[in-house]
């Protein structure tokens, strides 16, 4: 679903958010995410809503899995050409340190809660980084086909690496972080122990060595949307994903998938402003942000995919899915029966380790 035609709307009257940002502000703004389910449900919640109210062209890029890579050929190019971007808390902190996404001051740039609570304490401890505005808490998880996995469906993370018991096709994503962490605790590194055992030489080629035992039946993925596509044409038997595109393909598709909660990756997902941006532009990013994470639109974006609101003060209005009337809370990987075990992601780690990482991931793959 795209934007850019949205320049016909009626409404071109300015925001009335209380922000001191330049009376100029650019007609029209890139905004870049993960498309499918989840980039429908920023536009729903976030971007009609504010170009219905302001007038200004969106256009949607769905190019967030190489956002930090090409942020830094734009600004070595001294072209950038996106104006708000969704990125993971990791990669943020990657684009924050080496100079690429501009700094937010929480209380200056974010709106306060309705009771009047900062922004700052709002949003809490999910400030992971000074360029970093939190949207989102979703996990990484698995999803299988009920009808492919015989009487005893897989309960546990380590099922994926049994391919005695499930036989078939696994989706993985193609990428180290997650699949790093799974392997070793199903190598038997206590879940306590797995970052110090990954940052040592030792550690990333046991991960491997485990990943090797199924890289024969991995399909690797790019894009969220593919390991739902790949599990409702039962190419997969199963596959990891995002929780939210789970719910997509089991709830609004019908399909005969379930959820393997077991080990769910918590993670962050946010907005950051692109550095050197031009004065238009940056007041027109500032403008929107303030808009789409105030405490109504994040709970908003709940009514269509199931990720938890960054925001305290919008946990208590997420209430039905907008299309299904369904309760949304239970389907929250923040839902105590699917966050029984869980395994937290290391922001710090990955943004100090990916790029080394990434390169033996990488090279790993091609042989």
């Amino acid at each position: 679903m795209k934007l850019r035609n949205l320049t016909a709307l009626a409404a071109t009257t300015a925001l009335c958010a209380p922000l001191a940002f330049a009376a100029d502000m650019a007609d029209e703004m890139t905004i870049v995410s993960w498309g499918g389910a989840y980039s429908n449900s920023q536009i729903k919640a976030y971007s009609e809503p504010y170009a219905e109210k302001t007038g200004v062209t969106i256009i949607n890029d769905e190019s967030s899995a190489e956002a930090v890579a090409k942020l830094r050929a734009m600004n070595e190019a001294g072209n950038v050409t996106w104006d708000v971007v969704d990125v993971v808390a990791a990669d943020a902190m990657r684009l924050c340190d080496e100079g690429l996404a501009m700094e937010i001051d929480p209380d200056e740039h974010l709106a306060a809660a309705p009771d009047g609570t900062s922004a700052e304490d709002d949003f809490g401890d999910l400030l992971v980084s000074d360029c970093f505005i939190p949207q989102i808490v979703y996990s990484t998880t698995f999803g299988y086909r009920t009808d492919l996995v015989g009487d005893t469906p897989p309960s546990k993370i380590c099922d994926v690496f049994d391919l005695e018991a499930y036989p078939g096709k696994r989706a993985l994503e193609k990428r180290p972080i997650n699949n790093m962490e799974w392997a070793l605790l199903c190598d038997g590194v206590a879940k306590e122990d797995v970052y110090d055992v990954l940052e040592t030489e030792e550690g990333q080629e046991q991960a491997l060595a485990k990943l090797d035992t199924i890289k024969d039946s991995v399909i690797w993925w790019s894009a969220g949307a593919d390991t739902p596509q790949l599990l409702a044409d039962g190419e997969v038997v199963m596959g990891s994903t995002y929780n939210g595109r789970l719910f997509s393909v089991i709830e609004e598709q019908k399909q005969p998938v379930a959820m393997l909660w077991d080990a769910q990756v918590f993670d962050l997902d946010g907005w950051i402003i692109p550095a050197g941006l031009s004065d238009e532009r940056k007041a027109r990013a500032l403008d929107y942000i303030y808009f789409a994470t105030d405490t109504q639109r994040l709970a908003d974006q709940a009514k269509y995919i199931s990720y938890g609101p960054a925001r305290a003060s919008s946990a208590p209005l997420v209430g039905q899915h907008a299309e299904l009337g369904i309760d949304m809370a239970p389907h929250m990987p923040t839902d105590p029966n699917n966050a029984q075990n869980t395994f937290l992601y290391n922001y710090e780690f990955w943004a100090d380790y990916r790029d080394d990482i990434d390169a033996k991931f990488q090279a790993w793959l091609a042989k």
